[in-house]
């Protein structure tokens, strides 16, 4: 399947700085780090071997352990407070702490990771990592 380069993209010049919070911005709605519009992943976490909008090689970023230990430190650092505080406060049953806990640090894990890793991306093209 050929892939179609944007002809405005293409043509544009390469500008000499690329805006490191721009890119990490479009990693995080998981759009292209260059040129915002096209799609960084093909599935959950796969990230699609070129822009479909750009061309940029997507495929030669990898941002390997970073994404899951990012994720881990963001989840951790909201969910932990939040129950040593409802434990503090409150003290509900364990039954009901498992219940609402597990849950939540779950959903936010499996939200965050794919965002976490679009702005990996988006960092490492922003500061030529992968070059």
């Amino acid at each position: 399947m050929p892939i179609e380069i944007n002809s405005e993209a293409a043509m544009a010049p390469e500008p000499a700085r690329r805006s490191f919070w721009q890119a990490m911005g479009r990693g995080l709605v998981r759009r292209c780090p260059s040129c915002g519009q096209g799609h960084i992943f093909a599935g959950y976490l796969k990230v699609h071997p070129h822009c479909s909008s750009c061309g940029l090689a997507l495929g030669a970023f990898r941002s390997d352990d970073a994404p899951p230990y990012f994720t881990i430190f963001i989840v951790g650092h909201v969910v932990l407070p939040l129950v040593l505080m409802v434990e503090r406060f409150s003290a509900p049953p364990i039954w009901m702490q498992i219940a609402f806990w597990v849950p939540l640090t779950l959903g936010m894990t499996l939200a965050l990771l794919p965002r976490v890793k679009g702005a990996v991306i988006g960092v490492q093209w922003a500061t030529r990592a992968a070059n």
